[in-house]
């Protein structure tokens, strides 16, 4: 027991006091959240040169509606919305104008005037065009063909396309409603739209009085679930992973036989293992007192999920023992990094079976399916987690039963690994394929 404890303590020193360490507990959130950072970071260096778009109006009544809109819009809306100015006072242009040219109807072929309208775009001088057939304020019964065309040699960029359809529909709105002889104001008042307020229940406090129902923060209770499953798959990533190349390094260079002469192969496994489950707590609290003191200086401490720390905790380190347990015995079988990292896929793959359901179990926490995927044992500390963190939650016996689960399925992969450790921490050569240590783990 002694000398188990000794290996996890160096294990553990070894992996905290490194550079590597310090920089992947900084860069894996990075890397993780990139999508965001980089968003936010390119924001600012967004083409905003002005987008001249050509209007073919077969009505004659749509064209104008779009040009006062598109001014409205150049005044208002293209300008920074923050609290930050130029030096001159006006706040800064983070969207292109829309420089709207109109282009008169004629007797002409359509295609031709479509083509030359398109090699004027190809040519530079328009970024699109639109043509609104004469028949979109009044449409035929039973027609069911676009009435408006948007032309463009860019179609991943909709700014525009997105944009026109409002000021549109809006005068075609108008001019339906005075052809059927309707008062605008009274329409407007009798579809007004209705939102629907999404709060939680009404309780009871201590005092014996009713508290009133609190809104709901939808994007709390998708991001909190979603935090809290990528940082425990971080976590594991950082903390477990490693042990298979630690393993496959003392096998390459003779290590392990010189270890093995002092301590017999399970405690030297164990070892290794309690020692990475250390570092995965490590990170494990420096990355919730992080998010903890983010989300209060941003004011939303209503939204972390304390009550769950410990939870969040237990599983963690019941993923690590098991999944580790499994990088172990890879790194003990295989004889080079190109075989480690062939074994390590299927194995990786079980890993991130959460990360393709996980919306599903969020939005229906509660339903059979999800009390099912949350059951099975390398899928449970995952989305038991974020079970648990929607709610209403879960019924105690469904984290405590996943305990049970993992903590078994966990003694089951801790005993597999040191028989395939025993074996092949002192094989030279040729690797062991997956039915080879079957063998191993069934014969000892």
């Amino acid at each position: 027991m002694r000398k188990m404890i000794v290996v996890a303590v160096r294990e553990y020193q070894a992996a905290v006091r490194t550079k590597a360490f310090v920089i992947s507990m900084i860069a894996m959130p990075i890397l993780m959240c990139g999508v965001l950072i980089a968003q936010t970071i390119l924001e600012d260096k967004r083409d905003i040169s002005d987008r001249h778009v050509a209007i073919v109006d077969h009505t004659g009544e749509l064209f104008d509606a779009i040009v006062e809109a598109s001014n409205e819009r150049n005044e208002q809306d293209i300008k920074d919305q923050g609290i930050y100015e130029t030096k001159n006072g006006k706040r800064k242009q983070v969207m292109p104008r829309f420089v709207i040219e109109r282009i008169a109807p004629t007797a002409d072929d359509p295609e031709r005037v479509k083509l030359n309208l398109s090699n004027r775009v190809r040519d530079g001088e328009l970024f699109a065009f639109v043509i609104i057939e004469p028949d979109v304020i009044t449409p035929k019964d039973g027609d069911s063909r676009q009435s408006i065309d948007y032309h463009s040699n860019s179609p991943t960029s909709d700014d525009f396309q997105r944009w026109v359809g409002f000021p549109i529909n809006n005068r075609i709105k108008e001019l339906r409603f005075a052809k059927a002889g309707l008062d605008q104001e009274v329409v407007k008042k009798a579809t007004k739209w209705m939102s629907i307020a999404n709060l939680g229940l009404v309780s009871v406090d201590k005092e014996g009085n009713i508290t009133k129902a609190t809104e709901t923060n939808e994007l709390a209770n998708i991001f909190i679930p979603m935090g809290m499953m990528m940082l425990m798959f971080m976590i594991i990533n950082i903390g477990a992973t490693p042990l298979v190349h630690s393993v496959l390094e003392e096998k390459m260079q003779r290590i392990a036989e010189v270890l093995l002469g002092s301590i017999p192969p399970f405690q030297l496994m164990m070892g290794k293992l309690i020692g990475m489950v250390g570092v995965s707590l490590t990170l494990a609290v420096i990355y919730l007192f992080g998010a903890y003191f983010a989300i209060r200086h941003a004011g939303f401490e209503e939204y972390f999920p304390s009550h769950l720390v410990i939870w969040f905790v237990t599983f963690l380190a019941l993923a690590v023992l098991m999944f580790g347990s499994v990088f172990v015995a890879i790194g003990a079988a295989v004889s080079d990094m190109k075989e480690s990292q062939s074994a390590l896929m299927p194995v990786m793959i079980v890993v991130a079976m959460p990360l393709f359901c996980w919306i599903f179990v969020v939005r229906e926490p509660t339903a059979p399916l999800s009390v099912i995927l949350s059951l099975i044992p390398p899928a449970t500390p995952m989305l038991m987690t974020i079970r648990q963190a929607v709610p209403p939650g879960v019924p105690l016996w469904q984290p405590v039963v996943g305990i049970v689960l993992v903590l078994l399925t966990t003694i089951v992969c801790v005993f597999a690994a040191g028989r395939i450790f025993r074996v092949g921490i002192l094989m030279q050569g040729k690797g062991a394929n997956f039915a080879q240590m079957l063998r191993w783990v069934i014969r000892g």
